[in-house]
């Protein structure tokens, strides 16, 4: 579109060529809105909208937009779906019920597509390595957070490379890791450029990749040594978080299940946040001086 542009923007009029410098520098924003809004944002009228689009030799707005829109396929599509979804009346208890409904056709969908013997070569994958790193950006963050502590009862050594610093912290951690390690990549639409650029590097170093995304065509899916897959269609967002959650408890419920010492180190855990849960008897002031130690319970009073 940019290259159109420059080509007719000796012939465009001034008017056009508010617009051609609107869609040059807000090309996705651009793609997203009707021609009405366009032309009042750019200040102009829809009937000049339309012949900035047939001066770019475009048969009018709607083909013009089709056009801008091809290059950010993905990143619009939840902004498209979510378009047609507002377009229909529904009642809050509609829209608990659709979205409840959603969340359980993905996980049957994702259930119906599990490959044994991928899952099989996760759950060796993870218990053999001696170190796992795990990233993702965006929202792939939080679900390797969550991924990152139900491993870590049964794993020596979990790290998540999310982190203030960005990427290039990630960049630094792969660079000690090796054949015998593990890095656990995560990324679904829209998927995280700095995701797939660390899980290239990591294959091409030969560490062993485990990868969590949504489909085969998904930029991470030929980049895995072994890859897991999660259906994430949502009406409201980019990707529906609760099937790659339920397979991420699915693929920890397996790694507890085959760790040697699970029971023990369940045990260990148990023990380690009791003197943080809560208990029916009022706790003790915490000070410094019992911070950490069990709340002791309120003695009962003697009988009369």
């Amino acid at each position: 579109m940019a290259q159109r542009i420059a080509r007719m923007l000796p012939a465009l009029s001034r008017s056009h060529r508010r617009v051609a410098g609107y869609v040059l520098a807000h090309p996705l924003q651009a793609a997203t809105l009707p021609i009405d809004e366009l032309a009042a944002t750019v200040g102009v009228s829809v009937a000049t909208a339309t012949r900035f689009a047939r001066a770019l030799e475009f048969d009018g707005y709607p083909q013009f937009r089709a056009a801008l829109v091809l290059g950010f396929e993905n990143t619009l599509a939840p902004v498209e779906k979510l378009r047609s979804t507002l377009a229909h009346p529904a009642t809050v208890a509609d829209i608990f019920a659709s979205s409840l409904e959603e969340s359980q056709r993905n996980i049957d969908l994702t259930r119906q597509s599990i490959d044994t013997q991928s899952c099989t070569a996760a759950v060796k994958a993870i218990l053999g390595a001696r170190r796992i790193c795990i990233v993702g950006f965006g929202t792939s963050s939080w679900l390797g957070g969550l991924l990152q502590r139900c491993l870590d009862p049964y794993c020596s050594q979990v790290q998540l490379l999310a982190s203030m610093e960005g990427s290039s912290y990630g960049a630094r951690i792969l660079s000690h890791l090796s054949a015998s390690d593990l890095l656990i990549a995560i990324a679904f639409p829209r998927y995280f450029e700095d995701t797939v650029l660390l899980t290239r590097r990591a294959r091409e170093a030969g560490i062993p990749v485990l990868a969590l995304t949504d489909r085969v065509t998904s930029p991470l899916a030929p980049l895995g040594t072994v890859t897991l897959y999660a259906h994430t269609d949502s009406q409201y967002f980019s990707n529906s978080e609760t099937t790659v959650l339920a397979l991420i408890e699915a693929l920890c419920s397996a790694v507890a299940h085959g760790a040697k010492d699970s029971v023990k180190a369940a045990a260990q855990l148990a023990e380690a946040v009791l003197p943080w849960l809560h208990r029916d008897a009022p706790p003790r002031l915490r000070t410094p001086g019992n911070l950490g130690k069990p709340f002791a319970r309120k003695p009962a009073a003697p009988s009369k």
